[in-house]
């Protein structure tokens, strides 16, 4: 059979409804709960073969890509042809759609993303479970990337059970000016929590239960990240962004992870984007974006 002469594969951004952080480790990270949601903002990833590894980037943000080795859909590459003897002579494409810097998993999905097209690619067929595995060498979020739907993240985030969920919800994530760096959120935690003992992170029930019966009101009131104190710390405007989504009708609002996007929750898609012109409106945000949950995980198109 002849190889395919490009592969493209979507793969959804996430929503973090619940991060619940531990104490660092002696390795530097931290233990999560990380309750993850993917949601309907996707990249797609177009590998072809080529002379060399190469990476371009198209759409909003696209100058804020790394084009070289450090991209983690160059890594994705590069891992799974070593696991295989070959040479990672792909040209990768990324149509961005996804916030950059932004806390919601872009760069991840883009490394799940490469990865499974140049499984399909080299006709690979390389077992679900492996490609996880070179998922988590990637990064903590990669897994959950290509997993997508919902799912439990333990240890650094890596280690997923997947989770059910009775319904959709609707959400718009306002977009700030410039990014904030996860390691730097991570570092403010920790000066944050100085001296003070941090339990150890676990799912809440009642948010579970939310997502398994579809109840947004309940999602609502349960809705938590640990890290959103740092990342109000390191970019105090983001407060004026949430409490304006809040006003214009969002049942609850939150950074999504490191940030520094925010994420609103709202009871319907006409709420929703009610929310997202008057945040569009307001000057606290960049651009706000309208999306669904749960979404399909990286997909081969």
């Amino acid at each position: 059979m002849a190889e395919p002469k490009s592969v493209t594969v979507r793969v959804p951004a996430k929503v973090n409804v619940q991060l619940a952080v531990g104490g660092a480790r002696p390795d530097g990270f931290h233990d999560l709960a990380n309750v993850f949601l993917a949601v309907s903002l996707f990249d797609e990833v177009t590998v072809r073969p080529a002379d060399a590894l190469t990476v371009t980037c198209s759409g909003p943000d696209a100058g804020q890509v790394p084009l070289d080795r450090t991209n983690l859909a160059a890594r994705a590459a590069e891992l799974l042809a070593a696991r295989h003897g070959i040479e990672p002579h792909v040209h990768i494409h990324i149509a961005k759609d996804i916030p950059v810097a932004g806390g919601m998993a872009g760069g991840s999905a883009d490394g799940a993303g490469a990865l499974l097209a140049c499984d399909a690619l080299w006709g690979l067929d390389s077992p679900r479970a492996e490609l996880l595995e070179i998922c988590a060498e990637l990064g903590s979020d990669v897994p959950f990337s290509l997993a997508g739907g919902a799912a439990l993240g333990v240890g650094r985030g890596e280690r997923l059970t997947e989770l059910p969920v009775g319904g959709a919800f609707h959400w718009v994530f306002a977009v700030a000016d410039g990014g904030l760096s996860t390691p730097a959120v991570y570092r403010e935690f920790d000066r944050l929590n100085e001296g003070v003992t941090v339990p150890e992170p676990v799912a809440a029930p009642e948010l579970l239960d939310a997502l398994r019966t579809g109840d947004t009101a309940a999602l609502a009131a349960t809705l938590a990240n640990d890290l959103q104190p740092a990342a109000l710390s390191l970019r105090p405007s983001l407060a004026a962004t949430l409490e304006t989504g809040m006003q214009a009708g969002a049942l609850a609002a939150l950074v999504s992870g490191s940030g520094p996007t925010t994420a609103f929750l709202t009871k319907d898609e006409e709420s929703a984007r009610a929310v997202a012109e008057a945040l569009t409106a307001s000057g606290t945000c960049r651009t706000a974006r309208v999306a669904s949950s749960p979404a399909p995980g990286a997909t081969v198109l």
